[in-house]
């Protein structure tokens, strides 16, 4: 199809929905998680989720079964149907999502691009609800996350029960080293060298390494780090942990830097793994990277 008549049929598919929409569910107001109105249908029951994050929670609440597209990197999500379509996380295929007449847009505060475009622009304006989830900065605002979705799907309950299951789960593991009076030294990195990144205050990464009794190594900075090796390096973590997987051997990449050899958690051979798709999505499944992190910070309460 060339581009001209391709931008016709997605005109007539906007035109025919429009139409549509008269005297259907005309929905509630609500604010979403960025602070915009949207009206949301009373009965939601076809959903394109555009991160794996809204993803998982879509699928902890029991509500996959509803999902009609998804983004390319939510594929690998647990509990989803088969053969959904694969959207592009920044570029999503408007004629794609008009044709699956979705009730509503799960999107992500990382959508739009680095313009500030929004990718789902015309999708809002050919009247299809699109809502978003900010980017967490901390673990009660997942804890919102959850809420939120689960209110516009009708399941507040399911997402109660889900809440407070992940808050006994975090309340058992902070008891683990309650005792603990010195709290190890941790860097939490999630870019590898050259582009060495990793989170401060105001993320739910740092709240989870206070979850496990441990103390930050750049928790004094704002949000997202690029800390150069020097910093890291006068800082000196008594543990490093990685969720790099897109290298080979991010731990031995991490020990052959140079200089790092006069790093505590290198001379003790503290570095460790953190499961990538766990510890990057701000969604119910953090308890793993939860898990992980206190058995590689403090090995000494597994034994």
């Amino acid at each position: 199809m060339n581009q001209k008549n391709k931008t016709g049929s997605l005109l007539m598919i906007l035109i025919i929905l429009l139409l549509l929409g008269c005297g259907a569910d005309k929905g509630k107001e609500i604010i979403d998680r960025s602070g915009r109105t949207v009206i949301v249908k009373n009965s939601v029951n076809k959903i394109v989720s555009t991160a794996p994050s809204n993803t998982e929670i879509i699928t902890d609440l029991g509500q996959a079964h509803k999902l009609v597209a998804i983004d390319r990197h939510s594929a690998n999500v647990t509990g989803i149907p088969g053969g959904l379509p694969l959207l592009d996380f920044f570029y999503p295929d408007a004629e794609v999502i008009i044709k699956l007449n979705p009730d509503i847009i799960i999107a992500s505060g990382h959508n739009p691009t680095g313009s500030g475009e929004d990718p789902f622009r015309l999708l809002r304006e050919a009247g299809i609800p699109v809502v978003y989830i900010s980017m967490s900065k901390s673990i009660d605002e997942i804890y919102n996350d959850i809420a939120f979705v689960a209110e516009i799907l009708r399941v507040e309950k399911k997402g109660e029960e889900i809440i407070s299951s992940m808050k006994a789960q975090i309340a058992e593991i902070s008891q683990k080293t309650a005792h603990i009076d010195t709290k190890k030294a941790v860097y939490f990195e999630i870019s590898a060298a050259p582009d060495m990144m990793t989170f401060g205050k105001d993320s739910y990464i740092d709240d989870m390494i206070s979850v496990i009794g441990a103390r930050n190594i750049f928790g004094n900075d704002n949000w997202l780090v690029s800390p150069g090796a020097e910093s890291i390096i006068e800082r000196n973590p008594d543990v490093i942990l990685t969720n790099v997987n897109y290298i080979d051997d991010p731990i031995g990449e991490i020990k052959n830097r140079p200089g790092f050899e006069h790093i505590n958690a290198v001379i003790n051979n503290r570095i460790y793994q953190i499961d990538t798709d766990s510890s990057v999505r701000p969604s119910t499944r953090i308890i793993l990277a939860l898990r992980q992190m206190l058995q590689a910070v403090y090995p000494e309460l597994y034994e």
